[in-house]
């Protein structure tokens, strides 16, 4: 699982343990949304303030 983090276009540096915990918390909140097909591939959260 890659898990890329970008914060006014400066990436921020995440180790395996941080990478695996944001994908796998993600990849859970987004299986239980309705219309989401199984053998999906990709998946962008984009948040702007």
């Amino acid at each position: 699982m890659d898990v890329e983090i970008t914060v006014d276009g400066k990436r921020l540096p995440l180790n395996a343990f941080t990478q695996e915990f944001i994908g796998n918390v993600s990849v859970a909140m987004a299986e239980s949304l309705r219309g989401v097909e199984p053998g999906w591939k990709e998946v962008v959260i984009r948040i702007a303030q």
